[in-house]
């Protein structure tokens, strides 16, 4: 393969023009239609060049994957989509003063009815998938799940276009979350893996994103959550306004009635949370059921580092006083989050 192709300072011109030279070893794809991709040999190809917006592919995973196959190892995947952002332009621009009508009947019809069960075989027989609204963090976080990697992307004429690389097989999760609630992978007592029920504040499939955008973005140095990343654009527009009064965290009474939480403790974390963590304290921390409402909403620390000290401050309390410090914790956390000085994240 080119090159030039890999660089990851790569043009969409010089993708078009070593597009040329590598005809042998690349494909277009003008088809939604899956077989299409079907005569392309395995591990065949250096570059795809997929036709159809990924907004119209029906099965839009299914598609993916399957291009996947078709590439060679760090092959390349030119394809491009429209954002919501870019939806709502197109449809002001063509419905003018009479757009502000249009968009609760299209919030509806393509943006809740695919997430509702009941209604999203409907949505789909009348849609056949095609025209679907998709936000940047949703068509990113497919593609990572789909197993490639962001290589450069670009706004042109109002429609986001990729430049993505083949570098790992696809995510075994056979069910991403996408309807208003989630189960959020995490790590409890003892190692075990828990599923964390929370009201969704972000785009479908962002929890594939979080490592990405730590790495393109880090983690913000001020504000009034821990862990906090930088300029998170997974986050929706309601979703502030719940994390803000810590209303997506309410399903998380069902892990609490499950017996997985208990209401005050340290927080069940990811395993990609958990790799900063000092080795020592790791291993202490695990000796605890994790709790519903965390340390850090009573001290309100704003780094890693003071993150990882409130627990150590509750956990030395608690192993004198366990009643007494979750007593104290539970109303020192609910008078923050009254006033404001925290954030739920």
């Amino acid at each position: 393969m080119n090159s030039q192709l890999a660089h990851s300072s790569l043009s969409f011109q010089a993708v078009k023009k070593s597009y040329k030279t590598v005809a042998a070893k690349s494909h277009e794809i003008f088809s939604t239609d899956i077989e299409e991709l079907e005569k392309i040999q395995d591990g065949s190809a250096g570059l795809i060049y997929l036709k159809p917006k990924i907004n119209d592919l029906r099965y839009i995973n299914k598609h993916l994957i399957r291009i996947n196959d078709k590439l060679q190892k760090h092959g390349l995947l030119v394809c491009h989509g429209e954002t919501i952002e870019q939806r709502h332009k197109r449809i002001r621009r063509k419905y003018g003063k009479f757009a502000l009508l249009f968009f609760p009947i299209d919030f509806f019809y393509k943006r809740i009815a695919p997430k509702i069960k009941g209604l999203r075989k409907i949505y789909f027989y009348i849609s056949q998938g095609r025209n679907r609204v998709l936000s940047t963090a949703e068509i990113l976080g497919r593609l990572h799940y789909c197993g490639f990697h962001l290589v450069k992307m670009e706004e042109i004429d109002n429609v986001l276009h990729l430049i993505v690389k083949k570098t790992h097989s696809p995510s075994r999760d056979k069910d991403p979350s996408y309807g208003p609630i989630y189960k959020k992978k995490s790590i409890g007592k003892g190692g075990k893996t828990i599923y964390i029920y929370k009201f969704r504040t972000m785009h479908p499939y962002s929890e594939y994103l979080r490592d990405f955008i730590v790495r393109q973005n880090g983690y913000a140095k001020s504000g009034d959550g821990i862990g906090k990343i930088d300029r998170d654009f997974r986050v929706t527009g309601w979703g502030h306004f719940m994390r803000k009064y810590w209303l997506d965290e309410l399903p998380q009474f069902i892990n609490v009635l499950k017996g997985e939480l208990k209401l005050v403790g340290i927080r069940p974390l990811s395993s990609s949370f958990l790799s900063e963590y000092p080795k020592d304290f790791l291993k202490e921390r695990l000796n605890y059921k994790m709790g519903l409402l965390p340390p850090y909403a009573a001290h309100i620390h704003k780094s890693i580092k003071e993150y990882i000290d409130s627990e150590r401050k509750y956990l030395a309390s608690y192993k004198n006083h366990p009643l007494w410090t979750d007593i104290k914790y539970f109303f020192w956390i609910l008078f923050n989050i009254a006033t404001n000085k925290i954030r739920s994240q």
